[in-house]
């Protein structure tokens, strides 16, 4: 019986530590993936391409970081509303968060996750030739502001993961998105899928050569992340002020109208004051 206990105890304090990872996915950034002049991607040809390539370069971040000895993968579909990934041929041993509508940004993420990777990502709106560039939305909103600071999806995200003590540690997307990121997240593992020429125009790596550059990228961020330390979450400091700047003047009045603490600050533009930017989700 004696025997039995210590080996029991013997296989808990040699037990692998887990290592949980989120991969948040979206689709403008990936390789090749351009979209066209005059629409969103959505509307574009390129979209079935977009969404197998951003398929593939999920699925090469997941398997880097099985390589690194990663337990559980979680994958976000985050463009649009959240149907947009070929699942099927994501690596098995993924979990995936699909859909819309739920009551937090990147449910089910806690701090004990090691680490967020954004992958196929694309720079805020108003960055001047990086391709399809917006933030959320490309048709409602011109930019948004955290303490008088534009930011993207990218900050946005990584805040919210920093909320709960989550760093980002890896970005991909065009040169443009890629120097967003770092100036955000100095440190980070990237990948740069293509150099952006334009709204709609870019010269991008090789498909099947950008999923070999994400592969081992996340691979070396996995490994990195088990160190603790070596990367820092990213947060907005408590409380923010998060202005959002409409597009059309109507998309502002009818914000300031809902309320839920939101200000009208000009024709086009509300603000409101929250502890935490998950508020605004």
């Amino acid at each position: 019986m004696i025997t039995l206990v210590h080996a029991a105890l013997a296989a808990i304090l040699h037990e692998e530590p887990t290592m949980k990872f989120a991969v948040a996915v979206d689709c403008e950034g990936p390789a090749c993936v351009v979209g066209k002049p005059g629409g969103t991607l959505t509307d574009s040809p390129n979209f079935e391409f977009a969404k197998r390539q951003a398929t593939r370069e999920a699925d090469a971040a997941a398997r880097g970081l099985f390589a690194a000895g990663a337990t559980q993968v979680l994958v976000y579909d985050y463009h649009g509303d959240g149907v947009n990934l070929n699942y099927d041929l994501l690596d098995k041993r993924v979990d995936i968060a699909v859909g819309s509508g739920t009551a937090h940004r990147l449910p089910g993420l806690d701090d004990s996750f090691a680490g967020l990777l954004l992958v196929g990502y694309h720079a805020m709106d108003n960055t001047p030739d990086a391709v399809i560039c917006h933030t959320f939305n490309s048709v409602a909103f011109q930019w948004m502001k955290v303490n008088g600071q534009e930011v993207g999806e990218m900050a946005i995200d990584a805040a919210v993961a920093g909320e709960r003590g989550v760093p980002v540690i890896l970005v991909s997307s065009d040169d443009k998105g890629v120097a967003e990121a770092q100036r955000f997240f100095p440190g980070i593992e990237s990948v740069t899928t293509k150099t952006a020429y334009g709204y709609n125009s870019a010269i991008s790596m090789h498909p099947a050569r950008a999923v070999d550059a994400i592969f081992a990228a996340a691979q070396c961020a996995g490994h990195r992340a088990a160190q603790k330390g070596a990367f820092k979450p990213y947060m907005f400091p408590s409380p923010l002020t998060l202005e959002v700047h409409y597009k059309r003047i109507e998309g502002a009045e009818s914000a300031s109208r809902r309320g839920q603490g939101w200000e009208r600050v000009d024709a086009y533009t509300v603000r409101r004051t929250m502890r935490t930017i998950s508020e605004y989700f």
